[in-house]
């Protein structure tokens, strides 16, 4: 194993790119309507799925990439997109007061597991980590980093339940408006990378 490698350095920045506390507003918003007794189960659950799809991208990304002929910034571009619909929805919820994301009873992979935890900056850095570390034979040292920055990621995002107590629906409502705003801003970022990697690319 390469000695310039370090599962704690890049399990930190690992958790930075997972976002979690960034992402606890999101969660919150996506739970309100759910019964609070679920909240932890549900939380544990995409937890679980969203490790599931990071530790899938990390060890078969690349060949799952190349078999549909897709490229990472399709990744970062369909991250985006998801990220622009949810933002609008955010700060222009819809005014007959229905759920958020259009759907009913508990979310499913869409959107906690996916793009939340395993968002297209999360998968796009595991690809570039994988592709870097596995000839230096430093996959099981990457893996080791991916599972504690999840395991972060996790102890924050199940704490979530705690700020909605605390913030109530006042709170939730502002600062549903502000992760709108800063989701939107994200997911123009995302879209303009994604773009510019591609015209990068196409004009290589």
């Amino acid at each position: 194993m390469n000695p310039e490698f370090s599962i704690i350095s890049t399990a930190i920045v690992l958790t930075f790119i997972l976002d979690p506390f960034g992402n606890v507003p999101l969660l919150l918003t996506i739970l309100k309507d759910v019964d609070k007794t679920r909240h932890r189960k549900i939380i544990l659950r995409e937890m679980l799925i969203g490790l599931l799809i990071l530790l899938f991208f990390l060890f078969l990304g690349k060949n799952f990439l190349q078999l549909f002929h897709l490229e990472t910034t399709s990744v970062a571009i369909a991250g985006g997109l998801i990220f622009l619909i949810i933002a609008l929805k955010l700060i222009f919820p819809p005014i007959d007061g229905s759920n958020l994301f259009a759907t009913t009873g508990e979310p499913f992979i869409v959107p906690i597991a996916m793009p939340m935890v395993a968002g297209p900056s999360a998968l796009a850095t595991l690809l570039v980590m994988a592709n870097k570390q596995v000839p230096e034979g430093n996959l099981i040292g990457l893996t080791i980093a991916l599972i504690i920055a999840w395991a972060i990621s996790a102890i924050i995002l199940l704490s979530a339940p705690l700020f909605l107590r605390i913030l109530r629906k006042r709170g939730l409502i502002a600062l549903e408006r502000l992760m709108g705003m800063l989701l939107l801003i994200m997911a123009v970022q995302m879209l303009l990378d994604g773009f510019s990697e591609y015209i990068q690319g196409f004009l290589q």
